[in-house]
């Protein structure tokens, strides 16, 4: 199913979210954790993550939750702390994160398909092949989890579990 809204316009509003600076030390980051990914990978995982947080901040309570591969853009956003507070500031309220332990029997494409609906909807592209189950290899990440609403404190309404 294609999610795509306007290709490289909507791209760069996911971009945009953040600084350039901080976009590039937020896949300096992936790229740390991830040592044989190409950086223009990253640049997509990265882009994803904050379609999703924005979609998470502005529309909290919708069950929304990452793939695996986009958890890692998420990871690695929120370790540059001020970049994620401010992100979730200017786009309606904190994302928080609640870990999980790796479950692939946990995972639900239609979950994962409302997920990309509603990035879509907040005008974001969404990049297909970046929402994979968690146990298709083909972009091997080392984000193992994969969220689930019950557990996904961003899923629930935006506050802590």
């Amino acid at each position: 199913m294609q999610h795509s809204t306007t290709g490289h316009e909507a791209t760069t509003r996911a971009r945009a979210l953040i600084s350039a600076r901080e976009f590039e030390g937020v896949v300096a980051t992936v790229l740390d954790n991830n040592k044989d990914m190409d950086q223009a990978v990253a640049d997509r995982i990265v882009t994803q993550a904050l379609a999703f947080v924005a979609t998470c901040a502005r529309f909290p309570g919708r069950g929304l939750r990452p793939s695996r591969i986009v958890d890692e853009g998420w990871h690695a956003l929120i370790l540059h702390t001020l970049v994620y507070a401010k992100l979730c500031s200017n786009e309606g309220g904190f994302v928080h994160h609640t870990p999980e332990r790796p479950d692939p029997s946990r995972h639900n494409a239609g979950e994962l398909e409302r997920s990309m609906a509603a990035i879509a909807a907040a005008g974001f592209e969404v990049d297909d092949m970046l929402w994979l189950a968690p146990t298709d290899a083909s972009l091997p990440v080392t984000a193992t989890c994969e969220h689930t609403p019950q557990k996904c404190a961003a899923c629930m309404d935006g506050g802590p579990n």
